[in-house]
């Protein structure tokens, strides 16, 4: 498959990535740990897919599969990325929580991922010493990327308020 078709992927598994969370979280029937409990079956797939998975494919490719023969740099920068992926996800799943109803998780979710793509741009461009290189068109994708969160966030559907909320809110 090309490049794109492995984004698009991911574009739709993550696009869905925060509904299944918050259906998945509210439906564990427990207030107060679900949210904890949802964190813990991700935690249960990832090992799944991001463990069991690779080791077999790895096995069946005869390829070493122990870490520690692998230069230290490359596993511990893969590290620190499921690690950051991690606590991104609990950050989701904390966000959900504080949220004002489940009509918020759009928005959630917006701000994540028009955000995560500007932090990214900013991030690898520090990181490969581009800044030299920066012309106007990457400055107004970060621009569109911004406005574009924030008119989701911003004008996301919502259902209207009852008329007495309306009116105690007026008063």
């Amino acid at each position: 498959m090309h490049y794109l078709h492995f984004a698009l992927l991911t574009v739709v598994c993550w696009g869905t990535y925060g509904v299944c969370m918050h259906v998945g979280s509210t439906s564990m029937g427990d207030k107060e740990n679900g949210r904890l409990m949802a964190f813990l079956w991700v935690g249960l797939a990832y090992f799944l897919t991001a463990v069991i998975a690779p080791l077999i494919i790895l096995k069946l490719k005869g390829a070493n599969i122990f870490f520690w023969t692998y230069p230290i740099k490359g596993w511990q920068w893969s590290l620190l990325a499921g690690t950051l992926g991690a606590i991104g996800a609990l950050g989701v799943l904390l966000a959900f929580g504080k949220m004002p109803s489940p009509a918020f998780v759009p928005v959630i979710m917006s701000i994540i991922f028009a955000g995560a793509p500007m932090v990214n741009a900013l991030v690898s461009t520090t990181k490969d010493g581009n800044w030299a290189f920066v012309r106007w068109p990457f400055v107004l994708g970060i621009a569109l990327a911004a406005i574009g969160g924030y008119m989701i966030t911003k004008h996301a559907p919502k259902p209207p308020k009852p008329a007495a909320v309306v009116e105690a809110s007026n008063s």
